[in-house]
């Protein structure tokens, strides 16, 4: 064929497709991610280019004000009334801006900022060779107990790559709960999970343990965003598309235009049941429901314990928001289907976590397992169904958030020779040893319990209320009895605390520097407020309880 007729089938073909349009991306509206993801990125370049005695005050500057500067452009967004009046689809239909995902990523934003203060804390373990340290590795790519890690220590290094990390998994996180399709859902989930696999890898103390704990999240976190991106697959063939409102009309039957090459898989249920199913799955396994739940003790004892209390603070409010703009956006069709299968999950997990609490005699483990029983409980709320439902959500993670990175942060300061002292017979007498860790402890544990006074005892009435006004009565009387069994080892602790004699070889209690101080002072203020005074955030949560669509 001549180079003619090859040119002139080129430009017919060419001029056949029509015009490829430059996408329209609202920035402003998109300003909190792009300022997290921006100042990663910056981080990632101080690593390159700052002197290694200067990148911890810079990375821990850079990251402050990033957080700092995006809640405020969350606080701005909402008082223009886009959590509310001008909700809408941003960026080409990827990114929902509307009231759950503006209250979210104010949360997460707020769960990072005081995730970071602990992440930054140098004073707790005794200094090593003239310089002070942190939880996490002198040099993470050395072999634990080699030469170069001896090396690493003795000149001081420290592992400052966790900062960026931090705000990339932030960042993945900001964008998880409003993605508005499942490609950007997807997206998110990886950005978000890679971080937080690099992290719990980086212990200073127990590094072995703590490698075991990022294999393990990392191999069973892959099957899940496996079979999330199989059902994304699947909820494609079932729509012809990735959009939440496009999957959503083919479920609901109202649906007009039909494209002839899917006209034989569109609306087949199969395809839609199935990948439904997936991607809950993967969802699930974020929050750390039961039979999904297998990562979370062995990780939360093995990560740092600072990353350990951001993953499981905001990675919940980030897959409860992506949960929820499932379930109520894209399946509200469906809700006879999945409304059991939730009702079975919530219940084995709210029991589940509760009474293998009771087995454990490692603090982390303890307050993992306590998370698994939390996020039965929340999902009672996400049963509900209903405006209420949503709104008794969002309190309660952001009322769980804060008392769960305060109470690890308590973990941080129990110290003996190895490190941090987690053997739970090592807490014994500590009231009489340390009276104020001690006591600020013990009002993290009954904000656990749900003893009222405290924001425990607010989100879970606010969840069970809704859940009862959904029709799911039989469900809270379940909550009930896991929230008694799980009083039970919250004040067990408290009694061995308080009631026992201090043992001789006790651990001591280590002075924080004002950055812990301050992520535990903070702990106990939303503890108390959200719990005496809650009607203000009760308010914030049910304006913002709307899902654009």
């Amino acid at each position: 064929m001549s180079a003619v007729a090859v040119h002139s089938l080129w430009t017919t073909a060419a001029g056949s497709i029509s015009k490829i349009d430059a996408p329209k991306i609202e920035y402003g509206q998109l300003s909190p991610t792009l300022i997290v993801i921006g100042a990663a990125l910056l981080g990632v370049l101080v690593e390159a280019f700052v002197p290694r005695k200067s990148r911890y005050f810079a990375q821990v500057f850079v990251s402050a004000v990033a957080l700092c500067a995006a809640f405020a452009a969350v606080v701005a967004l909402a008082a223009d009334g886009y959590g509310t009046t001008k909700a809408h689809i941003a960026a080409m239909g990827a990114i929902a801006v509307d009231g759950p995902s503006l209250f979210l990523q104010g949360t997460i934003l707020l769960a990072g900022l005081v995730g970071l203060f602990t992440f930054a804390e140098r004073r707790l373990d005794p200094a090593a060779h003239g310089n002070r340290v942190d939880s996490f590795a002198a040099q993470a790519a050395s072999v634990p107990g080699g030469d170069s890690e001896k090396a690493a220590v003795k000149a001081g290094f420290t592992t400052t790559e966790v900062f960026p990390l931090l705000l990339f998994a932030i960042g993945g996180m900001l964008v998880f709960p409003s993605a508005n399709d499942l490609l950007t859902l997807f997206v998110a989930l990886e950005v978000f999970s890679l971080p937080l696999y690099l992290l719990c890898a980086l212990a200073r103390r127990k590094r072995l343990m703590s490698q075991e704990a990022a294999v393990k999240y990392f191999l069973l976190g892959a099957f899940a965003s496996a079979f999330t991106l199989f059902g994304i697959a699947l909820l494609y063939g079932y729509a012809g598309s990735v959009s939440y409102a496009r999957i959503a009309e083919v479920v609901d039957g109202t649906v007009r235009t039909v494209d002839p090459a899917l006209a034989n898989t569109m609306g087949n249920d199969v395809l839609l049941l199935m990948g439904a199913a997936m991607v809950t799955m993967g969802l699930l396994f974020k929050v750390g429901a039961v039979p999904f739940h297998m990562w979370t003790p062995d990780v939360y004892q093995g990560a740092p314990t600072p990353v350990t209390g951001f993953m499981a603070a905001a990675t919940k409010v980030a897959a409860f928001g992506a949960l929820l703009r499932l379930l109520y956006v894209v399946l509200p069709g469906m809700r006879w289907d999945w409304r059991p299968v939730m009702w079975a999950v919530a219940i084995i997990t709210m029991l589940g976590g509760a009474i293998l609490a009771i087995t454990q005699t490692d603090i982390k483990r303890l307050l993992a397992y306590s998370s698994i029983a939390h996020a039965g409980f929340i999902l009672a709320g996400v049963i509900a169904t209903s405006k209420d439902g949503v709104s008794s959500v969002l309190f309660y993670l952001a009322a769980y958030s804060f008392v769960t990175i305060g109470a690890f942060a308590v973990v941080t300061l129990v110290r003996d020779a190895g490190g941090e002292a987690t053997h739970l017979s090592k807490w014994a007498g500590l009231g009489r040893r340390s009276p104020l860790v001690a006591a600020v402890f013990a009002v993290f544990l009954l904000a656990f319990a749900g003893i009222p006074l405290t924001s425990g005892f607010t989100g879970k009435f606010a969840v069970f209320k809704a859940a009862a006004d959904g029709g799911a009565a039989p469900l809270v009387v379940i909550g009930v009895i896991s929230s008694a069994i799980a009083a039970f080892f919250y004040i067990r602790v408290i009694v061995l605390m308080f009631f026992s004699e201090p043992r001789p070889e006790g651990p001591t209690v280590a002075v924080p520097s004002p950055l812990t101080m301050a992520a535990i002072g903070i702990g106990v203020a939303v503890t108390v407020v959200f719990g005496v005074a809650p009607q203000y955030f009760l308010d914030l949560a049910g304006q913002a309880g709307v899902f654009v669509r």
